[in-house]
């Protein structure tokens, strides 16, 4: 008897969804790979000898084999997901693992475009994990997939900063190994959890206690990021020992494993439900829009939305189910007597299941689309050239903002997730209109950089950080709900190419162009003292690397252009958020109106 309910207990604990979310948590801490570049090509640019642009080419590389998710995608509808996170596995580990032997010298040196498709293959291996995990959490967590994708994406964001912290703790004097930890520590976890992360009904195990659960994973997110920053912080300014470091990760490592606790807490502690529960949970299929549930023959007229009025969508749902199939009575009647047609209907409507072609012809889609490019790739622009942008500020210790904004990052995709989900739970609302925020603040992020007020690092650091992680966990979120689940692996991988997009025309183009020709403005001004360090910078590193600007007027109108791009992205997510309220009604109203209007 007791062992049969312990058996009984043991199989719940492994079927539960609460264990999925967080070894898919675990799993995203490993996705982080394309934000530890930073540390890698120091690494890779001394022991091949290259020059800054040849590193720029490999940065580009890791943009594409970060954002280029179509292969992961199509393989997760095709393969089990464990099989698609060992492809994923695979392709890291044979990517840097790569690298790594050419790097050391235990393999022939490579050409450069060689290695860009080393890069490229060992980063987009991350886009595996990013597209099972959200693909099984959001389908085990349909009604708060906010919070999940917000979490999930949280993750990859802090993944380069625990990696790092990881590495410190081995302290190798060999800054190569750091290449090798990418590549196999990654690899392994995912050979550990990779038959933990997917699907397993979770629509059906709704507790009342999972308010408390989100509510301790976020207050574990929080501590985490504060934590993480606090040691940041300290190892910066402090020359600390090594065994207050390995401290410190222990400390870290225990944070990341906390959140165990509530799967096991749910399937060995708390009693189990009763089974007439069941009966009352919402299934996945409620929460599409509304049908037009009287045809049943599946007809619907093309003159239906034309002759409603606008005022019967405000309706109480009784109502206005009533006066819709009065409508449709009469336009059938009108239909029989040749007044009218009556046309058979093409494809999903938004809330239901959409494949990428039939999400590809619509209009909300490609504003999703345009207004994530714009957004976050003048947010990428920023992560890419905050270097520089610091530097030329008079910062010396940069990498403090790039520690700074990777939390940042974290948070903004934490709180993204919660208060896009407050806004469709509790007002019925577009989660839109949180990215339209979110851009309102890059927007005055931007402006602050382009003025060069004292502090204004630490001030557009934080309003970059935020508004551009909210993008990464509202885009997911909002894409499901109006395109399904069906397909969205697909759809996420291609809304996941604004991301290079943005950052190659914005950054490769706009904000390098401009640096260059205020450098060149600074240099023929001082001709004489540009011509010492020019020879000091060629026989350094050659004559291909660039010209430094200093001051505030190097990002001056790049910054400018940023915030422009950000009010544009603003006014289509507006449009997004009007077209899409009867929608939201209908997905997350009540039997009244919304209360947002």
């Amino acid at each position: 008897m007791g062992g049969g309910l312990w058996r009984e207990r043991f199989g719940s604990f492994f079927t539960n969804r609460w264990l999925v979310f967080v070894a898919a948590m675990w799993l995203q801490s490993c996705a982080g790979i394309g934000y530890l570049f930073g540390s890698i090509s120091p690494v890779i640019k001394g022991s091949l000898g290259y020059n800054q642009r040849q590193v720029a080419r490999l940065g580009v590389a890791k943009d594409l084999g970060d954002s280029v998710g179509f292969l992961a995608g199509s393989l997760c509808e095709v393969l089990p997901l464990w099989a698609a996170l060992l492809v994923g596995a695979l392709q890291n580990l044979v990517g840097y693992g790569w690298v790594w032997l050419v790097v050391t010298g235990r393999a022939p040196t490579l050409p450069l475009w060689a290695m860009c498709i080393l890069i490229f293959v060992g980063t987009n291996g991350e886009t595996y994990f990013n597209t099972v995990a959200l693909v099984s959490c959001v389908q085990n967590f349909p009604k708060s997939r906010g919070p999940v994708v917000g979490i999930l994406k949280g993750f990859a964001g802090l993944g380069g900063a625990i990696l790092t912290q990881i590495y410190a703790t081995i302290h190798s004097p060999d800054h190569a190994s750091l290449i090798f930890m990418v590549a196999v520590g990654p690899a392994m976890v995912v050979i550990a959890l990779m038959f933990i992360v997917r699907p397993v009904g979770g629509h059906r195990q709704v507790r009342s206690t999972d308010g408390i659960s989100f509510t301790f994973i976020y207050s574990v997110c929080l501590l985490l990021a504060a934590y993480l920053m606090g040691v940041m912080l300290l190892e910066d300014l402090f020359n600390l020992n090594r065994t207050l470091i390995t401290v410190f990760t222990v400390i870290l490592l225990i944070l990341i494993l906390i959140p165990i606790v509530i799967p096991v807490s749910l399937s060995f502690w708390l009693e189990p439900r009763a089974p007439e529960e069941e009966t009352l949970l919402p299934e996945p299929q409620k929460q599409e829009p509304y049908r037009l549930r009287q045809d049943s023959s599946e007809l619907i007229f093309s003159e239906l939305e034309d002759e409603k009025p606008k005022e019967v969508d405000l309706l109480p749902a009784r109502e206005r189910q009533k006066r819709i199939a009065q409508l449709q009575t009469k336009l059938f009647q009108a239909a029989a007597e040749g007044a009218v047609r009556v046309k058979r209907r093409r494809g999903p409507h938004r809330g239901e299941d959409f494949t990428l072609l039939q999400a590809l012809i619509k209009a909300d889609f490609w504003l999703i689309f345009f207004s994530l490019l714009l957004g976050s790739g003048s947010g990428l622009t920023v992560i890419d050239n905050l270097g520089q942008m610091s530097q030329s500020l008079g910062y010396d210790n940069t990498h403090i903002f790039v520690s700074m904004i990777s939390i940042w990052n974290f948070l903004g995709r934490i709180g993204g997730g919660y208060f896009s989900e407050v806004i469709v739970r509790d007002y019925a609302y577009p989660r839109s209109i949180a990215m339209a925020v979110a851009q309102l603040v890059m927007a005055v992020g931007h402006f602050s950089f382009a003025m060069g007020w004292p502090g204004t690092m630490y001030v557009g650091t934080l309003l970059i950080g935020l508004g551009y992680g909210a993008h990464w966990a509202i885009v997911p979120a909002a894409a499901s709900e109006l395109f399904g689940l069906k397909k969205f692996g697909a759809l996420y991988n291609f809304l996941t190419l604004a991301n290079p997009a943005g950052s190659l025309v914005f950054s490769g183009l706009i904000a390098s162009s401009i640096y260059d020709y205020e450098a060149e403005k600074q240099a023929h001004r001082h001709h004489s003292w540009q011509q010492n360090w020019g020879s000091i910078f060629s026989g350094m590193f050659g004559v291909d690397e660039p010209l430094k600007c200093e001051g505030a007027i190097c990002f001056y109108l790049t910054s400018l252009i940023m915030s422009g791009f950000c009010i544009i992205a603003f006014v289509l997510s507006m449009i997004l958020v009007y077209r899409t309220k009867i929608v939201y009604a209908h997905l997350y109203g009540k039997t009244s109106a919304p209360r947002l209007t």
